[in-house]
């Protein structure tokens, strides 16, 4: 079985640029379970959400269907690193109180994803997938990166985008959902960072691939003239959204 490689040709940069999760998310999901033997954190990319979720648990799984980007994870002795698709995990059954899914769901085939969490987890266990859309900085600087993400390289977007632009509500979620309060991210970046993360979209990268031509050297352009000192950095914050179920 195949899956959707957006991102292992530029996995150094994924490591580098992408967001970290706030604690607060990783200290709510634990407070849920009772028992925290084990979690598994599906598509875990570098290990960003497997890092969070080991202060909790006596053992973290972390798996990516990429291996590039396995390779980029960041070693800790509770976490085991591991290159599995998320329809086949290689789990036993219930064995994990928590699975959890960082900005990938969207990604799965959803009819072999869904029984393999259900197949996966043990009694009472949770299942969280969350995800975050457009940064948040200045309302001048958002509407130049919504125009960026919408119209410059909008039609590079791979059609399960749709998922994530839509919050998640109306991906197929065949589980009993319980609710978690919202929570954001936040990071203080210069605009080197910015243009680092902008260039780890999949959009972006298909661009180049299509054009020949980077499209973020004119943005940066217009950022520089609204953002001042470009190393000055600047408080960036993305609301997270997300999908959440107790399976009985």
């Amino acid at each position: 079985m195949s899956f959707q490689d957006h991102f292992s040709h530029y996995a150094g940069d994924y490591a580098r640029f992408r967001p970290r999760y706030p604690p607060e998310l990783f200290a709510h999901l634990a407070s849920l379970l009772p028992m925290r033997r084990q979690a598994w954190d599906c598509a875990t990319g570098n290990g960003q959400a497997a890092l969070g979720l080991a202060p909790y648990f006596e053992r973290v799984i972390a798996t990516d269907a990429s291996a590039e980007q396995i390779a980029q994870a960041t070693p800790h002795p509770k976490i085991s690193y591991r290159v599995a698709l998320a329809e086949q995990s290689g789990l036993g059954d219930g064995s994990v109180q928590l699975v959890t899914v960082a900005q990938a769901l969207h990604w799965f085939d959803f009819d072999r994803f869904y029984p393999e969490v259900r197949r996966v987890l043990s009694p009472g266990g949770i299942f969280a997938a969350w995800g975050y859309h457009l940064l948040r900085c200045d309302p001048v600087i958002d509407r130049l990166i919504d125009d960026f993400y919408s119209k410059t390289v909008g039609p590079y977007w791979p059609a399960d985008r749709k998922w994530i632009e839509e919050k998640y509500r109306s991906i197929p979620f065949p589980l009993p959902e319980i609710s978690i309060p919202d929570f954001k991210m936040g990071s203080a970046w210069n605009l080197s960072d910015l243009m680092g993360y902008l260039g780890t979209w999949s959009a972006t990268r298909k661009y180049i691939e299509a054009q020949g031509k980077n499209p973020l050297e004119p943005l940066e352009r217009q950022l520089l003239s609204l953002w001042g000192d470009p190393d000055e950095k600047k408080e960036i914050v993305w609301p997270l959204f997300s999908r959440v179920a107790r399976i009985s």
